[in-house]
């Protein structure tokens, strides 16, 4: 059973919702931010990276970035550019960009539901599941964040498996007018409703309700950190039913556009290009000529001295969910035993290229000599996605690249 909840939170000023909301804090580092800042004093980026107002050689994670962030969270609700809803709400939140449309429902998750390695006092109830491990100082950043500010500022991405009786009530809500509907700088057009009639709030309540499963699909360190602090807070005696539950958006999985991740690795690993293709046709079936996006899983496609290759496999018939992907694939048979790239977490040999930014992007890298070799991937899908998180397994690093990214700003929850 997953739980939902209304929130009574702070939204924008309708006037000023183009400005305030702002990408995820994780896309960008501190100097785009920056950038993107210039001329915004309302951004939540000013919160969410506040160190952008601070001296360059500042350290990100110090107590001065985060009593920054506050005073910065505050003063957006002394102006106006944050207000307080007058009762409990959750919102349809839709986002368009080109022609994929997806719809999901903002409201918030109860933090027993997740299963944290680390929350040995919550209710593991294997409700929420994970599919990707976290980052220590990554958690420990937004824990502090969230628990400076008593507030999730940024929603958790979540998606389930579609139901028809949830669409019915998104689509049936859809037809009143939305409190916002902008296009952001990238193109990308979010609009948002607002639902505060109890009636469709308890019937979508008992609905999500009937679901087995909800699943993390973007947002690991933002629902690892929502869940540290609600644990702190009750080991403290400070807890409160607000501060048990987090802020997210919950789309049906067959909405939503999983890109590539594609990669590119700086050397052969003292291999010639001849050698180097004599391995890798031991263990893929190479073929010459190829394009360079791959068709169907089961087939990468790669970049080397200025020629596109095609590397097919098949995983064996017992094959785990993991040993099926095809990033699982490169790692294994390629990466690790002939490039040398056994930690891909960890190398400093590899990169990789979110699909947003094409397959032009691994030729450009290749060809300035920044890579000697780059590999195209097919997207991992939502269904495999949820058989590993079902299979309580974690997917290899850099395996998903969800697009568009949900806003931070439209809707905040605080405790």
């Amino acid at each position: 059973m997953l739980r939902i909840r209304a929130f009574q939170g702070l939204v924008p000023d309708p006037a000023q919702v183009a400005d305030v909301a702002c990408v995820p804090y994780d896309v960008l580092n501190t100097e785009e931010a920056r950038v993107l800042a210039e001329g915004r004093p309302n951004t939540l980026l000013r919160v969410d990276r506040a160190e952008l107002e601070l001296p360059p050689e500042t350290n990100p994670y110090s107590d001065a970035v985060y009593s920054q962030a506050k005073r910065n969270f505050e003063r957006l609700q002394t102006v106006g550019a944050l207000r307080r809803e007058s009762a409990p709400a959750v919102y349809l939140y839709q986002q368009r960009m080109g022609a994929h449309v997806q719809t999901g429902l903002a409201a918030v998750c109860h933090v027993d539901d997740y299963v944290h390695e680390r929350a040995e006092n919550a209710k593991a109830k294997d409700v929420i599941k994970k599919h990707e491990k976290t980052r220590q100082d990554k958690e420990d950043d937004r824990t502090k964040l969230i628990g400076t500010l008593r507030a999730q500022t940024g929603p958790v991405f979540l998606t389930y498996r579609a139901q028809p009786e949830i669409d019915a009530l998104v689509s049936e809500q859809q037809k009143q007018a939305p409190v916002y509907d902008f296009t952001a700088p990238d193109g990308i057009q979010h609009t948002v409703w607002r639902v505060a009639d109890a009636a469709v709030i308890a019937a979508l309540t008992a609905e999500f309700a009937k679901l087995p499963a909800g699943y993390v699909a973007d947002g690991h360190h933002r629902t690892a950190s929502a869940a540290r602090v609600a644990l702190e807070l009750r080991a403290k005696g400070e807890g409160s039913v607000d501060s048990d539950w987090f802020l997210c958006v919950l789309f049906p999985g067959n909405q939503l556009q999983i890109m590539p991740y594609n990669r590119a690795v700086k050397d052969l690993n003292g291999l010639t290009k001849e050698q180097f293709l004599a391995k890798v046709g031991e263990a893929f079936t190479l073929t010459s000529g190829a394009s360079p996006k791959p068709e169907q899983p089961g087939d990468i496609r790669m970049y080397l001295d200025g020629a596109w290759y095609g590397l097919s496999w098949k995983p064996a018939a017992d094959a785990d969910p993991i040993s099926r992907l095809d990033v699982e694939g490169l790692q294994q048979r390629l990466l690790a035993p002939v490039l040398g790239i056994d930690d891909p977490r960890t190398s400093k040999r590899i990169d990789f290229i979110g699909g947003i930014r094409g397959t032009d992007e691994l030729v450009k890298l290749v060809d300035g000599g920044k890579a000697a070799v780059a590999f195209s991937m097919y997207p991992t899908t939502v269904q495999q996605l949820m058989d590993i998180a079902d299979a309580d397994q974690i997917m290899p690093p850099k395996s998903t690249w969800f697009e568009p990214k949900l806003r931070s700003g439209l809707f905040v929850h605080t405790f």
